[in-house]
């Protein structure tokens, strides 16, 4: 059968049916369950189990993990039995708990999905019925119309003025038209005329085709490791590589150093290399990549119960960072339920004839049912006995859709859509009396009325129509000569309670940007109703003969983009984004998916075509800017809650181990073993996994955050440097007031290292007072078992294992001094380090 299908286009519909065992009215019975079974589902994605697998080895990725189990080996075979083994029993868990925690969230990201599932209508058993994407099989009948996504290669059964996108195949900028028919079975790629290719999308104009080919047998499939574009980096995602490389930078100079000093000191090779791997390890958050996913999947969950659906994870820091929102006004700034206002004929006349023309178009149309030809048919009521004989779909060159319809000894074309470009079809204009005048002779007044109501804030459509022949079709190149009807005008009023959730938004710093394709006028009235007294207005036209230089300084101060063009969405963004903004872009029609590709978040709705829900990253199962502005603030938790993390990696341990650089060069042993030293690294870490659930202070939701590296440095120097001030003075009490042993100095600094770096973080999570921000339950309840483990460990029987030894009770009391002292300074350089630092920008 696969044989037989290898130039599927050279075959008939009926003929590609019957090798594939369908028919007309699609497979029946057990068929399709029996083929998803046999073939797998449609998806290009791998196996559950190769991916569970290839995360858990990605957690051993790291260089420095790769180098710490060669150096296991090497113990190992020099018979240091006990340290190998040690060292990477740590390793392992680590690394399992990294697994754990992106296992668990990327299965709660999973189940998410499903919510937002691309969904087909296709025919079994004669019955049409709506399917996910993934549960279609070849020999699947599918209809499809504007806006559907292209479940598979197909071949097509039946066409309509169908037009598709597939520049990703092609590399063609222009929509394809396709139609039905048999091709050479030599016929390239690009002039498959026949067939529609799994990934393209409908622009305009319906369709019924045969799925021939699914999943990875398909033209896309076989590509798609080059079609795959990888989405453009997030802010986010820059941050943590530029802080990437930046640890990667001081922790190969220490690792050197280090390594270089205590050979030179005579220090045992091995065990100074591998306290170098160690401190390198210390250094290094280790925890990153997995607190930073489990802090996006709890974000995400808690997005959800907000009726926000998070598909990309990344894209909730850059949510929480965005300071402008783009957005169309229908459904999100009005009510979305388009009402008609009334059907005027050229002179302004309320006209039944003008309703029944545009009803007529309306309710016979087949292609893309939008909110506006449902209102047109709530208000037309009459069961005209009118039948369709052709029709021309709407696309966004023509801005217009024909429908000839035949009823008796009355045949007609109806055309209707933006008044522009209905008035460049018509020669004539009816007047209320019946008479036919040529257009010229009334255009400027039809101008003129068309701006009197939008200006009144409505929305006008033009309505045309002639006489034609019911014995052949009409063709595109047949929209001409027409006779201007009227207009219909409508109204879509701004929801109540709008102009609060601007306010929402303006105080969370995000500027309200309205995209239309509506007129100046229409777009300016519904402005000053919403709260924008005197709106700063930029056109399409304007648009046009702009540079891209020009729009970036006059976009940050414009709040209306009118009139404007489906590609000129895309080069607003880009735009803003050069200009150094973090941009959202909501939006759910067919023409909306370059400019939500191009948006930092790319934001749409359930009821969005699948294009636009394909190409979002985020995806709203309620059309409301207040359910925007809660997912704004849960996406500066997270952000928030991400860089506690960055903070007490880069003060603590960068403390811990600028202290124990300094302490091997005076020392005649080294400060800690390097099992001492992972074991800090994990014990300091594990507070760490449950600060996703941290509180959050009202100060760090307030405005956009974005990252810093510049501040990240300073804070990690000036914290870092202070930690190892008492680091030192530790060292003071464990060699010159109690005389320490090797053994005891060791395990002395162990406690306090760990103590003060699981304290810290309290102390560091938080802008405000520590005791005006307490921490969450769960960062409380685990800070406190590290601290109880901690101080008992020297006395259980695993002590020796990890080479400590019992302390005085004396030792304790110093600790405890020297700790509190350490948190009191920490506490007064945060309120300076705010205050004067981070206000001078560092």
């Amino acid at each position: 059968m696969e044989k037989q299908l290898d130039h599927f286009w050279s075959l008939s519909s009926a003929d590609a049916c019957k090798i594939l065992s369908s028919s007309a009215v699609g497979l029946s019975g057990t068929e399709p369950a029996d083929r998803l079974k046999r073939n797998g589902p449609n998806t290009l994605k791998t196996n559950k189990n190769s991916s569970t697998l290839v995360l858990f080895l990605s957690q051993f990725k790291s260089p420095i993990t790769i180098l710490l189990i060669a150096a296991v080996f090497l113990s190992m075979a020099l018979g240091e039995y006990t340290d190998a083994i040690i060292i990477l029993i740590i390793v392992i868990i680590s690394s399992f708990l990294g697994f754990w925690q992106e296992k668990g969230a990327a299965r709660a990201i999973g189940e998410l999905l499903k919510m937002v599932q691309i969904r087909c209508r296709v025919l079994r058993d004669g019955v049409s019925q709506d399917l996910p994407i993934d549960k279609l099989v070849a020999g699947d009948i599918t209809i499809l119309s504007a806006g559907d996504i292209v479940p598979g290669d197909c071949l097509l059964m039946e066409s309509q003025e169908v037009f598709v996108d597939e520049a990703a195949f092609t590399g063609e900028t222009f929509p394809v038209e396709k139609f039905t028919g048999v091709l050479p079975a030599d016929t390239p790629l690009a002039k498959r005329s026949n067939t529609l290719f799994m990934g393209s999308h409908i622009i305009s104009g319906k369709a019924k085709a045969l799925i021939v080919r699914t999943g990875l047998s398909t033209e896309f499939g076989k590509i798609s490791d080059r079609l795959r574009i990888r989405p453009p980096e997030t802010d986010f995602e820059k941050g943590v590589r530029r802080f990437g490389y930046m640890l990667m930078e001081i922790t190969l100079v220490l690792v050197i150093l280090i390594f270089a000093i205590n050979v030179i000191l005579h220090k045992p090779a091995l065990d100074s290399f591998l306290f170098s791997l160690a401190l390198a390890v210390g250094l290094t958050p280790q925890l990153l990549p997995a607190i930073i996913t489990v802090n996006l999947a709890t974000g995400a969950r808690l997005m959800a119960k907000k009726k926000v659906i998070v598909k990309r994870l990344s894209a909730i820091e850059n949510f929480g960072s965005m300071n402008i929102l783009c957005s169309d006004k229908t459904g999100t700034i009005t009510e979305g339920k388009v009402t008609i206002q009334s059907a005027l004929d050229a002179e302004g006349n309320v006209s039944e004839k003008t309703l029944r023309f545009a009803g007529l178009n309306a309710s016979l149309q087949q292609g893309f049912r939008n909110p506006i030809d449902e209102a047109i048919c709530g208000v037309y009521k009459v069961s005209d006995p009118f039948t369709v004989q052709c029709e021309i779909p709407y696309d966004f060159k023509r801005k217009r859709l024909t429908v000839q319809v035949n009823h008796g000894d009355e045949h007609y074309a109806i055309t209707k859509g933006a008044l522009q470009s209905i008035l460049d079809i018509c020669d004539r204009v009816e007047t209320k009396q019946g008479e036919l005048i040529p257009i010229d002779a009334r255009r400027d007044s039809i101008l003129k009325q068309f701006g009197s109501l939008s200006a009144g804030g409505y929305r006008v459509l033009g309505v045309a129509y002639k006489i034609t022949d019911s014995s052949r079709d009409i063709t595109i190149g047949e929209e001409n000569g027409m006779i201007f009807s009227g207009f219909v005008t409508l109204f879509d009023p701004p929801k109540k309670n709008v102009r609060d959730t601007i306010g929402k938004l303006e105080k969370l710093g995000v500027q309200l940007k309205l995209i239309t394709g509506d007129n100046a006028l229409v777009a300016a009235s519904l402005a000053k109703q919403i709260g924008f007294p005197e709106p700063v207005i930029l056109t399409g036209a304007m648009l046009r003969d702009m540079s891209d230089g020009a729009i970036m300084q006059k976009a940050i101060v414009t709040d209306i983009f009118a009139e404007v063009e489906p590609n000129q969405k895309e080069r607003i963004i880009l735009c803003l984004k050069k200009a150094g903004q973090v941009v959202g872009f909501m939006g759910d029609g067919i023409n909306d998916a370059p400019a939500l590709h191009a948006a930092d978040v790319g934001i749409s709705v359930d009821s969005a075509v699948d294009v636009a829900k394909e190409a979002a990253d985020i995806v709203l199962l309620d059309q409301d800017l207040d359910v925007l502005s809660e997912g704004i603030i849960i996406g500066r938790k997270t952000f928030t809650n991400t860089m506690k993390y960055i903070f007490m990696a880069t003060s603590a341990n960068f403390g811990n181990m600028f202290s124990m650089a300094g302490a091997s060069l005076f020392l005649p042993f080294l400060p800690l073993l390097p099992k001492q030293v992972l074991l800090t690294n994990l014990l300091t870490d594990f507070p760490e996994m449950t600060i996703s659930t941290d509180r959050v202070d009202s100060v760090s939701i307030d405005k956009p955050q974005r990252w810093d590296i510049r501040f990240i440095q300073r804070f990690m120097l000036a914290f870092g440097l202070l930690s190892s001030v008492f680091d030192y003075l530790t060292f003071a009490v464990l060699l010159v007031v109690m005389k320490s042993d090797e053994r005891t100095f060791q395990t002395g600094w162990f406690v306090e290292s760990v103590i003060s770096a699981t304290l810290i973080v309290l102390v560091v999570r938080t802008r405000l007072p520590f005791v005006k921000s307490l921490p969450g339950k769960y960062l409380s309840m685990a800070t406190m078992l590290v601290l109880l483990t901690v101080a008992f460990l020297p006395l259980t029987p695993v002590a020796g294992i990890f080479g400590f030894g019992k302390l005085p009770f004396s030792y304790y009391c110093w600790m405890l001094l020297i700790v509190a002292a350490y948190l009191g300074s920490a506490e007064l350089l945060k309120q300076w380090f705010y205050r004067r630092l981070a206000n001078k920008g560092m």
